[in-house]
């Protein structure tokens, strides 16, 4: 990455660059994303018409904001991808810990370089990413950390113990001209949450009594957890109040935004000699899921039930497909129901389940993940279209399913049971690979069972069914 050419004050002050604060650096850049139509955050699905549009309007009037919402809702990818409406290239006094502006420097190290060398003093160019600072609050978290604290080494040296020089920055000065974020902000203890009040309303810094005026330019971002007001801790309130906009977050509200995220983030598995193709209905069942525990009595909807619920949930279901076809000598690969039988393992560290009686957590995820594959084979057949095939159960069909079943076994299926095809076609949409015609007739095969169609006799991820008389 190349920077700008001028080297000096001088050459900076011939070459016409101006001075912006940072908050003015961010209004602009987003002006322009606006007006061009492109998203602030590409890579954050859901927001586009919630957070979003309250985050623009933060950003045009030059506030900082508190992000509430429950743990995985991308607070903090979005705080981050805020880095990319910053400039490219920042100009510093060369040397400066807390990145002085060369036309107006705040530190004493700056202000007697410029003094000594004036137009001639050395400047460096800081790129954008390196003007982003993150902290995550812990009860722990002192002064220090954030603000600053006399260096005894530089005393040692033999400065004055009053000299500005002896200070040695925190994390918030060292981010000056930038953007700071805290994550999990209750968590700050409350007389440390007391040293921020300054940052925000008086933009200056003080360090254990020094006469020093320190004024910062910084946008400061934080995010937190609701419940965490009255739980682990809570935001002191005239914190709270010198924040300029507090923005909700949530949950993907459509099945169809979750798929996408599941899709967006989850880990893609390469190996080779191995194909994966994950069916369409598949990744609906794993987004259902999430969509279902977010509003079941039986989980803990205070602590939330995170996108990462989905994405953990998407990577071990294709991982356990790949397991079982290598097993089978298979390349082709394509997650089916049977492989749902993973799921506990990726859900149950990720959920806080509720109940009363001990034991029950297994069977309320198992439940979770039953009715989440009926609505899905709801939501795309109708019951009408199934009488061919429950005809043919009722007439002494009997099959076998699941782990066990190589995916050239359900393709000879189809040829003994033609009632199955209308509905598996429908299904893998033109894809008549023997993977994705196994995953489609697993489908078919659980969803009449869940609908009360068929009986199904299991042991794990093995099954067998049959005609319910």
């Amino acid at each position: 990455m190349t920077h700008p050419a001028p080297a000096t004050v001088g050459q900076l002050r011939e070459s016409g660059w101006t001075s912006v604060p940072v908050k003015e650096e961010l209004r602009r850049n987003a002006i322009a994303r606006i007006q061009a139509g492109e998203p602030l955050f590409p890579a954050v699905l859901g927001y586009e018409d919630t957070v979003v549009p309250q985050l623009e309007n933060a950003l045009l009037a030059g506030h900082d904001v508190i992000f509430l919402g429950e743990r995985g809702q991308a607070k903090t990818r979005m705080i981050r991808g805020l880095t990319e409406l910053l400039d490219e290239w920042m100009p510093i006094v060369a040397g400066s810990e807390i990145n002085d502006d060369p036309f107006h420097p705040v530190s004493r190290h700056a202000r007697d370089l410029l003094a000594d060398h004036g137009e001639d003093t050395p400047i460096e160019w800081v790129h954008r990413s390196r003007r982003y600072g993150e902290k995550l609050a812990t009860p722990d978290t002192s002064i220090a950390d954030l603000i600053g604290e006399v260096d005894p080494i530089k005393v040692a040296e033999g400065r004055y113990l009053s000299d500005e020089l002896t200070l040695h920055y925190g994390l918030v000065p060292r981010t000056n001209r930038g953007i700071f974020a805290i994550n999990e902000l209750p968590d700050l203890a409350e007389r440390i949450q007391v040293g921020l009040l300054n940052v925000l309303e008086e933009r200056d810094v003080q360090v254990r009594g020094y006469k020093i005026n320190l004024p910062l330019d910084l946008v400061l971002f934080a995010s937190a957890n609701p419940e965490d007001y009255t739980n682990r801790g809570r935001i002191i309130t005239p914190l709270k109040d010198r924040f300029g906009s507090q923005i909700r977050t949530h949950y993907p509200l459509e099945v169809a935004t979750e798929v996408e995220i599941a899709r967006q983030e989850a880990t893609p598995f390469e190996a080779e000699g191995v194909r994966v193709t994950v069916p369409e209905h598949m990744t609906e069942i794993v987004a259902t899921l999430s969509h279902l525990a977010r509003s079941s009595p039986h989980i803990n909807q205070r602590s939330g039930v995170s996108v990462r619920f989905t994405i953990t949930n998407q990577e071990v279901m294709v991982a356990n497909a790949v397991r079982r076809a290598l097993r089978h000598g298979e390349r082709d690969v394509a997650p089916r129901v049977s492989d749902l039988e993973a799921l506990p393992a990726s859900m149950m560290g990720k959920i806080e389940i509720e109940a009363l009686e001990e034991g029950r957590d297994a069977q309320i995820a198992e439940n979770l993940v039953k009715a989440a594959i009926l609505t899905v084979f709801k939501d795309r057949f109708s019951p009408e279209r199934f009488r061919p095939i429950v005809a043919a159960f009722d007439e002494g069909a009997v099959i076998h399913a699941g782990e066990d079943v190589a995916s050239g076994d359900y393709v000879a299926l189809l040829e003994r049971q033609p009632a199955l095809r209308e509905a598996v076609a429908s299904l893998t949409a033109g894809d008549e690979s023997p993977a994705a015609v196994a995953s489609a007739v697993e489908l078919v095969l659980e969803g009449l069972h869940l609908s009360k169609r068929l009986n199904k006799d299991a042991v794990g991820p093995k099954a067998t069914y049959r005609a319910r008389a």
